[in-house]
């Protein structure tokens, strides 16, 4: 209560005399709030609140800028030291929202294919050194979520020296694999709830965590969503139409589909084993509890693809060892072919 008082004071500052509504309009998954503010004409604006002892607005910044050929909220005040912000409001209806209220798949896939053709307007400004590098290190210090908030928090189930030897193994596979990719701009939270349904472009939001990175690691968030699921084939023939799309803009995905459809689905693993830990952390650690009933969707997500290849099946066994099996895992053999799908 004491930040939003605050906030009205700043805002009071900012604008004198002039009778301004706030009302609560979403909150992120750290520290970050947003608040809906209204003047007296009926126009409205977005405030950002973002507490300066636990977040810093100026990546915010950078990446909006960098990101600024899309639909991005264009920034209309800062006070760096409060750690607010006033923000260009891009409406209320998320993707999520409007994918949920009208579940028709060509309406699915044409407002999928809108978010793909600006994840490809981004990905076409990429250049090295503008932002930080998705390198080796961020990514196993994402993996090791798991292991430390799933398994042993959220299962209770510390990994023991098989298990580990286990994960080792499918890490040692995953790794070399993603570091081996083509790197663009990553959003690296391009999910439905982050873009906003627009009358032009959709709206694209919480990219503040931007980085240069794997070129499937947005593709992959897209489509393997904690909050909406679509069945194997709708995301092969949207990921196949991305493919298409990104090679005509010139794009460094790989020439043959089969090659880019399998680091999708690697690079979808390291994003599952992440977002499974992050989720159980918010809970066990943050006191959380919004996300957590999604983890099981994304352990559907890892055995899925990790009983799929060779590779990765250390992976498969150690969910196995550690959540059992269901009916749903005798379904993985009949899933969707993929390794000997062509696209054209």
């Amino acid at each position: 209560m004491q930040r939003l008082e605050q906030l009205k004071k700043w805002l009071a500052e900012q604008y004198p005399a002039v009778a301004i509504q706030v009302e609560f309009a979403a909150a992120d998954a750290d520290f970050r709030r947003y608040f809906r503010a209204t003047w007296p004409d009926g126009s409205t604006r977005i405030v950002m609140d973002a507490p300066p002892e636990h977040m810093n607005t100026d990546n915010y910044v950078k990446v909006r800028d960098v990101f600024g050929l899309v639909n991005v909220p264009q920034i209309l005040l800062r006070d760096r030291e409060q750690g607010f912000m006033l923000l260009e409001d891009l409406g209320k209806i998320t993707y999520l929202a409007a994918l949920q209220h009208d579940e028709r798949e060509q309406v699915h896939r044409h407002l999928l294919l809108e978010a793909l053709d600006t994840l490809i307007e981004i990905q076409k400004t990429s250049q090295p050194g503008v932002l930080p590098e998705y390198d080796e290190a961020l990514l196993t210090r994402e993996l090791n979520l798991f292991p430390e908030w799933l398994c042993a928090k959220e299962l209770g189930k510390p990994l023991n020296f098989k298990q580990r030897q286990l994960w080792d193994a499918g890490v040692k596979a995953l790794l070399p694999a993603l570091l081996s990719q083509a790197k663009v701009y990553v959003h690296r939270d391009f999910i439905v709830r982050n873009l906003m349904l627009t009358p032009g472009a959709p709206g694209v939001l919480d990219f503040q965590d931007a980085v240069y990175g794997p070129i499937s690691y947005d593709v992959a968030s897209l489509l393997r969503d904690a909050f909406i699921e679509w069945e194997e084939p709708f995301v092969l023939d949207i990921a196949i139409r991305y493919w298409e799309k990104a090679r005509a803009a010139g794009l460094p995905v790989p020439e043959a589909f089969d090659d880019f459809y399998r680091a999708f689905e690697w690079m979808g693993v390291q994003r599952h084993l992440k977002v499974a830990g992050i989720f159980a952390r918010l809970y066990h650690r943050d006191g959380k509890d919004k996300y957590r009933a999604e983890i099981p969707r994304f352990i559907k997500y890892l055995k899925r693809t990790t009983r799929r290849y060779a590779e990765l099946a250390p992976f498969y066994q150690l969910l196995v060892e550690l959540v059992g099996r269901d009916a749903s895992d005798e379904e993985l053999q009949s899933s969707y072919p993929v390794l000997g799908v062509k696209g054209s």
